[in-house]
């Protein structure tokens, strides 16, 4: 049921983004990823909530309001300002942008390692309201979760889709924080991460490298939660998008308190990784360009 389900959403990413460019226009650009990558983390979250909110009713033992019971599980505890059906029921609402806002810091005060870390740009009055409530129920009606890992894979695609295009608009520029997925695949196999390992990443970007240490060692036997990932980033808005996406996928991280250039303030100096996986930007552009040129002449 789970696969069947899975397969029939397979695409909607693309739909999702089409949809959600309707902000286009209506944002500022600087600001257009935040809004996209918070709502799909405020929706993946109160949804893992949700269902273990569920589960601790169906016990009987009184737990379903107590953090712990839900910190136990990997569950984040979402209060009830910030959970799904509070913000869906303001969609169409002018404060819309407010409760989004106040929804953010209300995670973030429950969970000290989001703090700081969420978007809070929602009430902007820069950004349409409608075309906000517009783009919420896209994330209502259009993500389907039954609680099975599969659907969990499948907010974490929609946002490594997400963060893909954004690279695609932002061009040159996107490589700070997005590496193809298929670079960062072909080191991982190269390299083999097992079970039970520290992997370590001195200029994580968004996190992919993580994201594909996981699904090798799922594809291999193993579980999302048999690494240990240790990162780092210079950028702000990167470091903050990579502790997004791990919450996202499910990946416990430590990226460090804050953003810091590894050669100049390494926050990890005492660690013994097992595997560090990096791509030095430049590096790969160079590549690309050779690519380009060579492409260029067999044309010619």
């Amino acid at each position: 049921m789970a696969a069947e389900k899975t397969q029939a959403n397979i695409g909607f990413e693309k739909q999702l983004w089409d949809a959600a460019c309707v902000l286009w226009g209506h944002i500022p650009a600087a600001e257009y990823r935040q809004v996209i990558v918070g709502l799909i983390f405020l929706r993946y979250i109160s949804a893992a909530f949700d269902r273990r909110y569920q589960e601790l009713v169906a016990e009987g033992d009184g737990f379903e309001n107590d953090p712990d019971a839900y910190m136990e599980e990997n569950v984040f505890f979402v209060p009830e300002e910030a959970r799904w059906s509070t913000i869906a029921a303001a969609a169409h609402t002018p404060e819309i942008g407010k409760v989004l806002d106040n929804a953010m810091r209300a995670i973030e005060e429950d969970n000290k390692n989001l703090k700081n870390v969420l978007p809070k740009n929602y009430g902007n009055p820069d950004l349409d309201k409608k075309v906000l409530g517009d783009v919420v129920d896209l994330f209502t009606n259009n993500i389907n979760m039954d609680g099975t890992e599969a659907s969990q894979d499948l907010l974490g695609r929609t946002y490594e889709y997400c963060i893909a295009q954004f690279a695609a608009v932002e061009g040159k520029g996107g490589g700070e924080f997005y590496t193809p997925a298929c670079v960062v695949r072909t080191i991982v196999e190269v390299l083999r991460p097992f079970n039970n390992c520290r992997v370590y990443d001195p200029c994580c970007g968004s996190g992919g490298m993580f994201v594909q240490s996981a699904k090798f060692l799922q594809a291999h036997g193993g579980s999302r939660s048999g690494i240990s990932v240790y990162g780092q980033e210079a950028n702000s808005d990167t470091w903050k998008m990579a502790k997004i996406n791990m919450a996202v996928r499910g990946i416990n991280a430590d990226f460090g308190p804050y953003h810091a250039d590894t050669f100049t303030n390494d926050l990890h100096p005492t660690l013994k990784a097992d595997f560090i996986l990096a791509i030095i930007w430049s590096s790969y552009q160079a590549i690309q360009n050779v690519q380009n040129e060579e492409s260029q002449a067999i044309a010619a």
